[in-house]
């Protein structure tokens, strides 16, 4: 045995069987010759446990003697620190994926297993919209690295690239008609980014990885959430949804109730008559982000319910368009075609919501008070111990809403219009 030199490796004949040659330089060091004349150089070393490993380093050609020496000088001295190259080898080959991670973190979330706020099991509405940004934001980005080779580095570009646009797209909607625009921006990356920590988390607490590498990465403040309407926009808003006698009721009259209600587009459309006290001009809403929650209904969005009676359906007061036992749907793509015609690019539901609250306070109504009407998670009234509502906050409701109606019919005018009337 000697020093193991590409000479001597080129030398080296192929026999019947395979057969090693060991370096006297250093040991553990050597190259396998195999009968067809291939020659593979490998690190052999005992683990912490004793136990003999022999780990392949590269084939004889595209690595020189030289270069597999210095690989196996790491090998083996890594094997002496109680480092195990040929287990971290075999973990690697086994180890998921960000898109498998991402697919066992959507199984274990509608299996209930992943808790969501207040450490409840996450809607399917809030799964849609992961599964979503998992689609088209993290999987093209990050789907093909192994989740033990992400590093915070990884989730800052990551969340650069989503600011930056990277991943916007225009897809084919699965409905029939429609489109889906798929948008970058500071808003979107900060969300899809609180998503990826999230699922890196389950990771973590599922022993797949040590720590969450997302922890402590800055996201981008997002202000899109901010915008309200101003009273001359309201108008625009108003004059369009009179004049849209072209769109169906569920659409129209949905937009109505989220402007003058302040309620989430979600609750809106899943509204059962079951849950409306109409006596007491409130509604138990059994399943919202904060739970089963109790809202006042003010006189204009009560008006807006007397109109869609008309649909004759019994169970949901914005009934589906195919599925006739099921709700309507499309009321965020109602929003999106409304507000083009009204010329309010990115106004979305949230806004009209974050616009009624908005109103509340100009009113001088407390945050509690509007965190009540509108089911905000912090100040909402929970209807496993309240019945019925104050009937100040039901005023307040009130109030809030005749001065959105107000501004929908006369802008920055004066004066307010009855209730309920177009």
């Amino acid at each position: 045995m000697s020093k193991l030199t590409k000479s001597g490796v080129d030398r080296a004949q192929p026999k019947a069987s395979p057969y090693f040659i060991w370096c006297s330089e250093l040991a553990g060091f050597g190259v396998r010759i195999y009968p067809s004349g291939t020659k593979s150089y490998y690190a052999d070393y005992y683990n912490k446990g004793r136990q003999r490993n022999r780990i392949s380093i590269g084939s004889h050609g595209k690595l020189t003697t030289e270069e597999a020496r210095k690989e196996a000088r790491i090998i083996l001295a890594g094997a002496l620190k109680g480092e195990d190259a040929a287990l971290e080898r075999r973990t690697r080959r086994t180890s998921l994926t960000v898109a498998e991670l991402c697919d066992d973190y959507l199984v274990a979330a509608r299996k209930g297993l992943v808790l969501g706020r207040k450490r409840k099991a996450k809607k399917p509405s809030t799964l849609s919209t992961d599964e979503g940004r998992i689609t088209r934001h993290i999987k093209p980005l990050l789907g093909r690295k192994l989740v033990i080779d992400i590093t915070s580095a990884d989730i800052q570009k990551f969340i650069w690239d989503v600011t930056l646009g990277k991943t916007a797209t225009t897809q084919p909607s699965p409905n029939k008609h429609g489109k889906i625009v798929v948008t970058g921006g500071p808003g979107t990356a900060s969300r899809t980014a609180g998503l990826l920590s999230g699922i890196l988390t389950y990771a973590k607490n599922s022993g797949i990885i040590g720590a969450n590498p997302a922890f402590g990465v800055p996201r981008p403040a997002d202000n899109k959430r901010h915008r309200r309407l101003t009273p001359d926009e309201y108008k625009q808003l108003g004059d369009v949804l009179r004049d849209a006698q072209d769109q169906i009721p569920q659409a129209r009259e949905g937009i109505w109730l989220l402007a003058l209600s302040g309620a989430r587009i979600g609750e809106v459309e899943a509204l059962s008559w079951s849950a409306l006290q109409i006596h007491r001009k409130t509604a138990i809403l059994e399943d919202t982000k904060a739970g089963r929650s109790l809202r006042p209904f003010s006189d204009a969005a009560l008006a807006v319910l007397y109109r869609l009676r008309s649909l004759g359906n019994r169970s949901y007061v914005l009934p589906g368009v195919r599925k006739k036992d099921g709700h309507y749907g499309g009321l965020d793509n109602a929003v999106t075609r409304i507000m083009a015609r009204a010329k309010l690019p990115g106004v979305t539901a949230h806004t009209l919501r974050h616009s009624f609250a908005s109103i509340g306070n100009d009113l001088g109504y407390t945050e509690s008070t509007i965190g009540a009407i509108i089911g905000h998670g912090t100040h909402t009234m929970t209807a496993d111990y309240i019945h019925h509502l104050d009937p100040v906050l039901v005023a307040a409701a009130n109030t809030i809403a005749k001065e959105v109606f107000r501004q929908m019919l006369e802008g920055t005018g004066s004066g307010a219009a009855p209730a309920g009337s177009y």
